[in-house]
């Protein structure tokens, strides 16, 4: 299958129960995790090992996050129907880019983004796994990118207010089409500044 299968899967919001196990896979250090702001790259292969692949660089950085009392309001100017969070629960919305290009000359596969391709998660790699539909402010992270291309656009997670400091994990594995490399954690929160050198 030479183009990403299409994922027409609705719009997720993660809530209440924390999923499985945690193993040496899905624990992430505390510095794999990246900052707002930071661009990070991994890999997206096509095709199989044995019978000859293509590589693309994807480049994706959280541009902002709203959490608590504004994101709700936002949530609520686009859908009024969508519920408010349950109780003990924020919702959190976070801006992402995502960039696409091709790490050789060729070119020949495009790539589906959605936001099924995200989860917010604990520190240790648990992320909240019962969804419920939810509409994220448009434009919504969703689109079909050639080498070259980019977008922006909303996600949308409910977290628990005892969480100060959740994370998001970007991760591919669908068809033909496998995500390579670990740089693909990323900080929920604004870091506190830090005091200048004395």
């Amino acid at each position: 299958m030479g183009v990403a299968a299409s994922r027409a899967m609705p719009l997720l919001l993660g809530m209440l129960a924390l999923a499985g196990p945690i193993t040496a896979q899905t624990r992430p250090a505390a510095i794999d995790a990246h900052p707002i702001g930071a661009p990070v790259t991994t890999i997206i292969e096509f095709g199989e090992q044995y019978l000859g692949s293509e590589q693309y660089d994807a480049k994706i950085t959280v541009l902002e996050v709203l959490r608590g009392e504004k994101a709700r309001e936002i949530v609520k100017r686009a859908n009024a129907a969508d519920p408010v969070p349950k109780s003990g629960f924020d919702y959190l919305l976070a801006r992402v880019r995502f960039e696409f290009a091709a790490r050789t000359s060729l070119a020949h596969h495009s790539y589906d983004v959605d936001v099924s391709q995200f989860r917010a998660t604990l520190r240790d790699g648990r992320d909240f796994s019962v969804p419920v539909v939810v509409t994220p402010p448009t434009p919504v992270l969703k689109g079909t990118l050639k080498s070259g291309d980019s977008l922006e656009g909303w996600l949308a997670f409910s977290v628990p207010r005892s969480v100060p400091k959740p994370l998001m994990v970007f991760h591919e594995d669908v068809g033909d089409v496998s995500h390579v490399g670990s740089g693909t954690w990323f900080e929920l929160y604004k870091r506190a500044p830090t005091a200048p050198p004395k």
